[in-house]
């Protein structure tokens, strides 16, 4: 195989919104997104139509460069990209000249056949995060990856690749940022100076053009906010999808999931939410019921809504090879399955049997897949769980030469199963009206964002995996996925009642809160683990509850900006070495003012380091000056939980169900800090999307120690608070003269919406 290293420039050009630039090798065009955001192609073979299944935004517009002999300079407010003529390099700079990422001088941009690669200076003490849904540390350094969407059942703490394919990652080093993006479908390659004797970084794919964006802001929290911009965020999820979810493979009738309803109401366990799997079907067809085991779906779910359940529902993208099912005949006649060459309908097994799969790459098809769903929406259900998209079948990969309209399936199989979720999105958006629905999806491409939240596969019940999926729910939140949930558990293997109690109470600070297990593993529901394990499980739920104002205030966050709910401390602190120690690498923030340590079930004390500022523990009031470690104890009942010094944390009593109204007290707490703090509380109905035209609660909360006062602003927008009473928490006040150290005061507004202060 031929190495073919791009040459020197031959020409340049300013083509409408990007520059044109030739070499006997390639051509490359470059465009400016926005003042911090820069994309790079470099092709042999350009398709003008440009499509991306990730990019949502536009270029900017007409780009501002310069050139000498030797080089062409690219310049923004806040990037310089440089690019050296002979020969060809591309390398970025901040507005003012400090070096950010830079072609590897020798290499750069290279062939091997088919394949595309780029190799890149590394920096001596560069340090990489990202790539989403990874096995390993919290920094990449040192290690290589492949995307390669697989149904990787029985995974280990090493496994790659896995389910979902997220090629964006940040740079850090010499105290600067900087985030990449290779929007590139086909099988990729990451290497972070792991086979390079620490010469370089590089990455690749076997197919396509060297297609990138960069992005140069100065804040791991800004790389985050510009690459959402350009791929999109998150909806408002329904709010009911935030609390606590059961689910099993499977819960084998009706009457069972029936009784574990129940059987949370008669334990007055909180609850929102039960599953089915794939045990619900009609021979595991897609939109069927067995209709000896799920004989009424309708009266079934009325009777989970009675009891303030939602049901979500398993949907596999194989559709099974029958005469007379519905999907498989309409399928067939409008020609909506992937072929072969020859024009034959691919076929391999899945759980129905000989199946076909549908193209969800075409506009036709997501249309009829997404109308399909009245079969499940009709009857009541709300929630659509994606699964064996990555595509699964026995046997795991699909021939090569399979076809997807015109594009083989080595060119998008890491995005069948956004376009499946896409697909099941918009259907059921449509179908449901003015609700919003739930997706879940298994398999997943950048920008999956817009259209789903996501789990981490099949874990196993054992603590090395409880530990690294929490890594990966946070290096989810790096590339845009805020909705991110494990398996409460682990779905293989049977944990201990140690492990569960301690999961569990994790589970409390993970954005989806879902109890899951598979078949032949021990029951897992909270009273399956004796009295005093369920009184631990029931009070952290419990918890969950009564923090779902600030979670509620913290995906709005994530739906305007990016940022996510669970996010690394590389985040926040990103320049603080110890947060990328692997004895702290597991350590996050839940929302602005949330520090959660996850710890081991066998360890009953643990070191944890708290970053610079100061701490309070949430279960005692204890405070700690942050920038140290510290030995602290670990019982079952009290995982390690700081509240951040000025923390403002809406809460709400107990409530069984987010359906249930409430008391209608807001409590208030506010820990102290010596500077002026704020919060940005959101409030909307939970259900609809009347939020987009306006009918929604937003207010700025702020502490302000040296006027000893909180002040609500005047609400934004029309929807009407369910809370009627502000009960106000201090917390850690004793560093305040004349102040308790805990204070509790209750305020009632006739106009809850208005402008007014608290003082204390």
């Amino acid at each position: 195989m031929q190495l073919e290293i791009i040459g020197n420039i031959e020409s340049v050009k300013n083509s409408t919104n990007h520059l044109l630039i030739k070499t006997p090798e390639a051509t490359a065009r470059i465009w400016v997104y926005s003042d911090s955001v820069i994309r790079v192609n470099v092709s042999k073979a350009f398709d003008e139509t440009d499509p991306s299944f990730a990019v949502i935004q536009s270029p900017a517009g007409q780009l501002d460069y310069s050139e000498t002999t030797d080089e062409i300079v690219i310049t923004t407010s806040l990037l310089k990209l440089r690019i050296n003529k002979s020969p060809l390099r591309l390398n970025f700079y901040t507005a003012d000249d400090k070096e950010l990422s830079k072609d590897d001088e020798r290499f750069g941009i290279n062939w091997q056949g088919e394949r595309v690669i780029n190799y890149r200076k590394l920096y001596a003490d560069e340090k990489f995060i990202g790539l989403g849904e990874k096995t390993g540390n919290l920094d990449k350094r040192g290690s290589s990856f492949t995307n390669w969407n697989t149904d990787a059942a029985l995974h280990d703490t090493k496994s790659d690749p896995l389910y979902k394919t997220f090629p964006f990652f940040i740079g850090i080093h010499s105290g600067l940022t900087y985030g990449l993006f290779f929007d590139n479908t086909h099988k990729s390659y990451f290497d972070f100076g792991a086979t390079t004797d620490e010469q370089m970084s590089w990455f690749d794919a076997d197919g396509g053009d060297m297609n990138y964006y960069f992005f140069g802001s100065q804040s791991v929290a800004k790389i985050i906010e510009d690459y959402t911009w350009l791929t999109g965020r998150m909806e408002m999820p329904p709010l009911w999808s935030l609390g606590y979810q059961q689910c099993r493979w499977s819960y084998m009738s009706a009457a069972e999931v029936l009784d574990i309803a129940q059987r949370f109401c008669k334990e007055k366990i909180p609850a929102d939410v039960m599953y089915c799997d794939i045990d619900y079907m009609h021979g595991f067809k897609i939109f069927t019921w067995n209709k000896e085991t799920f004989p009424n779906p309708k009266a079934f779910i009325a009777k989970l809504k009675a009891m303030n359940f939602r049901l979500v529902i398993i949907v596999d993208p194989g559709i099974k090879i029958e005469d007379g099912y519905k999907q498989y005949d309409e399928g067939v006649d409008k020609d909506y399955f992937a072929k072969y060459p020859n024009g034959e309908n691919y076929t391999a097994d899945v759980w129905p049997g000989r199946c076909h799969f549908p193209d969800f790459f075409r506009d036709d098809v997501r249309e009829w897949w997404g109308a399909a769903f009245t079969a499940l929406t009709e009857p009541g259900v709300e929630g659509f769980w994606n699964d064996m998209n990555e595509p699964a079948a026995w046997g795991q990969n699909m021939p090569w030469l399979v076809k997807f309209g015109d594009k083989f399936m080595p060119e998008v199989r890491n995005a069948y199963g956004m376009q499946m979720a896409r697909a099941t999105y918009e259907g059921t958006r449509k179908i449901l009206g003015d609700k919003r629905p739930f997706i879940l999806t298994r398999a997943a491409y950048a920008g999956t964002q817009r259209y789903s939240a996501v789990w981490t596969g099949d874990n196993s019940a054992y603590d090395e995996h409880m530990l690294m999926g929490q890594r990966m729910v946070s290096s989810l939140g790096i590339t845009g996925m805020s909705f991110v949930g494990v398996d409460i558990g682990g779905f293989t293997g049977d944990p201990t009642p140690e492990l569960m109690a301690r999961w569990n109470s994790l589970g409390v600070f993970t954005p989806m809160f879902r109890n899951h297990a598979m078949q032949g593993t021990i029951m897992r529901e909270p009273w399956q683990w004796g009295k005093k394990n369920m009184a631990i499980i029931k009070k952290d739920i419990e918890l969950r509850y009564r923090l779902l104002p600030y979670i509620y205030s913290g995906f709005y966050q994530s739906h305007k900006t990016g940022i996510p709910l669970s996010r690394t401390l590389a985040i926040d602190h990103t320049h603080d070495e110890n947060v990328y120690d692997v004895k702290y690498h597991n350590q996050f923030l839940f929302g602005d003012s949330v520090l959660v340590a996850p710890v081991e079930s066998t360890q009953l004390t643990a070191e944890v380091y708290l970053p610079s500022g100061n701490w309070y523990r949430l279960s005692s009031g204890e405070k700690y000056a942050g920038g140290q470690v510290y030995n602290v104890d670990t019982p079952l009942t009290d995982l390690p939980v700081f509240i951040k010094a000025g923390a403002i944390i809406p809460m709400q009593n107990i409530v069984q169900s987010t359906n249930e109204k409430g008391d209608g007290i807001l409590e208030l707490n506010v820990w102290y800090g010596s500077e002026v703090c704020s919060f940005v509380y959101y409030e909307d109905d939970g259900t609809s999307y009347d939020y987009e035209n306006g009918d929604y609660n937003k207010r700025e909360i702020t502490f302000n120690p040296a006027k000893r006062t909180v002040t609500f602003s005047e609400a934004e927008g029309s929807f009407k608070s369910k809370f009627s009473h502000i009960q106000l928490l201090l917390h850690g006040f004793e560093d305040l003269p004349g102040t308790k150290r805990k204070v509790e005061k209750r305020y009632q507004h006739k106009n809850i919406n208005s402008l007014f202060k608290i003082d204390f």
